[in-house]
């Protein structure tokens, strides 16, 4: 992959797109993680304001550190760049109090995650409804397009998707050619969405390497009975998962309603 003609293509992209939109700027959330520091470089380059938000929810104290620190790397660099903390700790709080318990607490526990990513995409819409900005996805195509690893109508819910055609393997070769801070590019990749340092690779039980390496198996044809071992093993969990969020990566379904059943 040649990294200058993607980035110059991506912010080509963005900068003609947001024209054509007749939006001013670009919001983002910036996690502290690889996807949201290479998304929001790009957004800088294109010369246009790009706001970001830091949105802590129980935060893992490094994951708030790097952010910041590339918010500022980032203000350093580009001259359009603004930032806002908001603080939704206090409000995750006081909708769970709001709840009725369940019995199931592990459900429970990661509907409250999903919760947290949605929470996070009404403040990013609250902003660029303010601004006239648009919300930018931070999703890579083995997340978005592979395994489903977002929320749905979470960090799913965007305006525009910048890197959804960059595998992770991508998105770091294009953090390494911008310059990212280096503590981004080394730390281990997570949602940010459970409190700790849980990584993305906990979840899913496999790493983006050899999600990546499954994604273009399938997408050549290979079936699970054609591996043996570890492999084996990484394409059952790509397959299960994509199975299972497919509904993630279609459009809603409609329920279209036959024409001589309308008529009166």
């Amino acid at each position: 992959m040649n990294a200058e003609k993607v980035v110059n293509y991506i912010v080509s992209w963005l900068k003609d797109y947001a024209e054509k939109s007749q939006v001013k700027g670009f919001v983002i959330g910036i996690s502290g993680g690889i996807d949201s520091a290479v998304t929001s470089a790009l957004c800088a380059k294109t010369g246009l304001p790009v706001l970001c938000l830091e949105m802590p929810i129980h935060q893992a104290k490094n994951q708030i550190t790097r952010a910041y620190n590339h918010i500022e790397w980032l203000q350093k660099n580009f001259k359009k760049v603004s930032s806002q903390q908001v603080n939704l700790t206090p409000v995750f709080d006081g909708l769970v109090a709001s709840f009725p318990q369940v019995e199931n607490e592990e459900q429970r526990f990661m509907s409250l995650a999903n919760t947290r990513a949605r929470l996070r995409m009404t403040t990013l819409y609250y902003f660029a409804a303010l601004n006239g900005y648009l919300v930018v996805g931070t999703g890579n195509k083995v997340e978005d397009f592979g395994v489903g690893f977002f929320t749905k109508y979470g960090d799913g819910g965007v305006d525009v998707s910048p890197i959804a055609d960059l595998m992770k393997s991508e998105v770091y070769k294009i953090a390494n050619y911008l310059g990212i801070n280096e503590e981004i590019i080394k730390a281990a990749p997570t949602d940010g969405l459970w409190g700790d340092d849980k990584t993305d690779e906990d979840q899913l039980g496999a790493s983006y390497d050899e999600l990546e390496w499954a994604m273009k198996q399938v997408e050549t044809g290979k079936k699970i009975t054609d591996f043996e071992g570890r492999e084996k093993v990484v394409i059952d969990i790509y397959t299960k998962r994509n199975r299972a969020n497919k509904h993630k990566m279609i459009p809603i379904p409609i329920c279209e309603i036959p024409e001589n059943l309308k008529i009166e």
